[in-house]
């Protein structure tokens, strides 16, 4: 049996609609995956649940998909944020990937004193965050958010959300029932951004164990560890 596919569009889903493929989904289905007309692909939108379609027409350019059955309806998921300063190409797209297999809702890069890099292509990491969300077989893919300087989103940050800021060499305390996770850059936080982190009535500062872990590790235990005491916005 050949495995099966799920895509994310953006058009609606309903029973008996015909949507359009997604840009490069089209040579996807045809040439990677030796797809035909009539074949089956599970489609979703992050709105209307999981729909089973079938392949109406394929080309290398373009595809069309006639949607037939409902699989999953749409249910609420955690509103969990991921903040991060931007790592090395590679490290980055590690970090979006296993964040949105971990279910997070946003991710928002931030400029830290010693984040390792000034750019970053959001559309790569959006595809990065599709495709994972596609495997991982959520019914919604997070938003990537354009990075600003960390001190600009401490400064609007929304009122009762909890921010878990993991703190290298902190004291041990119990993981919070948080609503983010802040993770800095390889080389840690600059001594004025603990002090401004620790201002905030909002921010709880975690440990996540006595070594000191690479970022993109970090990011990984700190979303399980707030996955495992329940996630909340306050």
């Amino acid at each position: 049996m050949r495995p099966g596919i799920r895509l994310f569009i953006y058009d609606n889903l309903s029973q008996g609609a015909e949507v359009q493929a997604e840009a490069g989904q089209a040579h996807y289905l045809a040439s990677v995956m030796r797809r035909a007309v009539g074949d089956a692909v599970d489609l979703f939108n992050g709105r209307d649940g999981e729909w089973r379609a079938s392949i109406a027409e394929l080309r290398r350019d373009r595809a069309r998909f006639t949607i037939l059955t409902p699989l999953r309806p749409q249910t609420p998921e955690p509103d969990l944020w991921l903040i991060f300063a931007p790592l090395k190409r590679d490290a980055t797209d590690l970090a979006v990937q296993k964040a949105t297999e971990l279910g997070v809702s946003a991710i928002h890069p931030v400029f830290t004193a010693h984040t390792n890099t000034a750019r970053l292509n959001l559309d790569r990491l959006a595809a990065i965050a599709t495709e994972a969300a596609e495997q991982s077989e959520r019914l919604t893919v997070p938003t990537i958010h354009a990075p600003r300087p960390l001190p600009d989103l401490l400064a609007a940050w929304p009122k009762g959300r909890t921010l878990a800021a993991a703190i290298e060499r902190g004291a041990p305390a119990p993981i919070p029932h948080a609503g983010a996770l802040l993770v800095g850059p390889e080389g840690g936080f600059a001594p004025a951004e603990l002090d401004a982190l620790r201002a905030y009535r909002f921010v709880s500062p975690i440990c996540l164990g006595p070594r000191i872990l690479r970022a993109e590790t970090a990011i990984i235990a700190g979303l399980a560890l707030l996955q495992g005491c329940g996630w909340s916005t306050n």
